[in-house]
């Protein structure tokens, strides 16, 4: 069972973990290279367990303690339970939900490891927005993508922010990083993948004329709100897709268009 601590001090050494979570750029460092990352909200430090991440230790407010009493007599980490002052004066705002944990992160695996048995893959360029990253992980898990590939400047799914937008669903699609970009896309193709370029280009075919889900193994490709994917990611591309717009509006925000597609990428509609 975990140990009730009660800190006072928001300099205690014991809090390093959470200190500076508003800080985007220092937790970026700090985080992978510390090897830990936050799960904030009770539902996400349930699932973050459930998916097999262990513990280093939670930070409570006093009133989430008994909410939170299985989970603590789980795990064997220490709990650290502080007033709501401390903890803004800890993290840097204030932690409405209650209950952040420190979590140990795994050994990423290697594209090919993921490749193997995946049908459905998802593959992101530069997607640097941990909002964008959180709700294509939340739709890849909730319409049935098998793994996410990220070229090496794709932000962190793991960061705190995008582990809350996808509610967790960060530790349910199991993802890893391309060595290089675009030449680590080779391993997906020949992993038997078709690689589809998803681009709001005129001169890309539609998804439901194209039939995505019809495809033996499909890597469906997403690139950067607003840039799209670059040149090069698209002259790697076996084919562009476009998802269909009407009313003069020429592009979807890249999350929602990732859920359109996957949608067609994992079911489709029926085609003539």
């Amino acid at each position: 069972m975990g140990e009730l601590i009660t800190v006072e001090d928001p300099d205690d050494p014991r809090l390093h973990d959470y200190t500076g979570l508003t800080d985007v750029e220092l937790r970026r460092r700090r985080e992978p290279a510390e090897g830990l990352f936050i799960a904030e909200g009770e539902k996400v430090v349930r699932r973050a367990g459930e998916a097999g991440y262990a513990m280093r230790s939670m930070l409570l407010s006093a009133k989430w303690v008994d909410a939170m009493r299985d989970v603590i007599e789980e795990a064997p980490a220490p709990v650290y339970v502080v007033e709501p002052a401390v903890a803004e004066q800890v993290t840097g705002y204030h932690v409405h939900r209650g209950a952040l944990a420190s979590m140990q992160r795994k050994p990423l695996p290697t594209a090919a490891d993921l490749l193997r048995t995946a049908r459905r893959v998802v593959v992101m360029e530069s997607v640097n927005d941990h909002t964008n990253i959180g709700a294509i992980f939340r739709s890849a898990a909730a319409l049935g993508m098998d793994a996410v590939l990220l070229s090496p400047d794709c932000a962190d799914p793991l960061y705190r922010r995008s582990v809350k937008v996808s509610m967790g669903a960060v530790f349910s699609v199991p993802y890893a990083r391309l060595d290089t970009w675009p030449k680590g896309l080779e391993t997906v193709r020949e992993a038997g993948f078709r690689l589809l370029a998803l681009t709001p280009d005129e001169r890309a075919e539609a998804l439901d004329e194209v039939a995505p889900h019809r495809m033996e193994r499909v890597a469906l490709m997403l690139g950067a709100e607003g840039d799209g994917l670059s040149r090069r990611a698209l002259a790697a591309a076996d084919a562009w897709v476009r998802i269909p717009m009407s009313h003069g509006v020429d592009s979807l925000n890249v999350g929602a268009a990732a859920a359109v597609a996957f949608y067609a990428v994992a079911t489709g509609r029926p085609t003539a």
